[in-house]
């Protein structure tokens, strides 16, 4: 699996344990700009640009709003952290929401070993995965236009169970700094009890588009004249005062990635 190999540059191949010294996360940070380097190299010569349209994947309503762009979609995904995974069993429809980052050209979804989600996506079966940012509401001049300022991404495909342990301390280290970078160098990484509890599973970003609205409201022609404010209402994600736990030795601060927290991406 590439990417998880190219998240090992990423992550220090180090035993599960104490965080590491400061001269290592120098050197991890080097690394991690290295790597970084030579898969955007790789990836900007032996990957398209856009994702191929599938019967799946081609809009059926709005297809004006439907983008296959490959650097969109990831900006997209990049921004949020929870998907909604879509799966059958037996038959029956499911719907769980829950974390993910992106690594590379692969989705990375974790929890539980004991969970029925999981242990069926580890079968090979049949997924869809679909995230939402929300930017803003739309309010019209008549009721049946108002609408969202919307970005969503959404992938078909079957997911594949990350065992080797390297591998999978990569794919939580891509989650902890999908949530808020910085933290995994500040904590206690896995135990091997911990790492043996949880599942981490890829999903290759093969089968993807994503759907985006921008814009004022769309109102009919003669609405226009209409004595009624209309436009958009910005909405984001914005993070409030960092809580301390009531169990925190005293003198210990916030670290500025708690204080300087943003979903938004350059």
């Amino acid at each position: 699996m590439r990417c998880a190999e190219e998240l090992k540059g990423k992550y220090s191949t180090r035993t599960p344990g104490p965080s590491p010294s400061l001269p290592r996360v120098f050197r991890m940070i080097g690394e991690s700009v290295v790597t970084s380097l030579r898969f955007t190299i790789y990836h900007l010569r032996f990957t398209p640009m856009d994702f191929p349209q599938t019967q799946r994947t081609t809009l059926k309503r709005l297809p004006k709003r439907g983008v296959y762009d490959r650097d969109l979609v990831y900006r997209i995904l990049d921004e949020g952290f929870i998907c909604h995974v879509s799966f059958a069993v037996d038959g029956r429809p499911f719907v769980i929401p829950t974390g993910y980052a992106r690594a590379g050209d692969q989705l990375y979804i974790h929890g539980s070993q004991v969970s029925r989600m999981l242990r069926t996506l580890a079968q090979g079966v049949e997924v869809c995965v679909a995230v939402t940012l929300i930017d803003g509401l739309v309010l019209a001049r008549s009721a049946f236009h108002h609408s969202v300022n919307y970005r969503s991404v959404v992938i078909f495909g079957r997911a594949a169970m990350v065992e080797e342990t390297e591998a999978k301390l990569a794919a939580l280290f891509a989650f902890s700094e999908q949530v808020i970078p910085g933290r995994w160098n500040d904590v206690r990484e896995p135990s091997e009890q911990e790492l043996k509890a949880t599942t981490v599973l890829s999903l290759p970003l093969a089968e993807v588009s994503a759907k985006v609205r921008t814009g004022p409201p769309i109102d009919d022609e003669e609405d226009y004249a209409l004595n009624i404010w209309a436009g958009v209402l910005p909405l984001k994600l914005v993070a409030g005062e960092p809580v301390a736990d009531p169990r925190l030795a005293e003198n210990i601060e916030p670290p500025a990635y708690t204080l300087e927290y943003t979903r938004e991406k350059v």
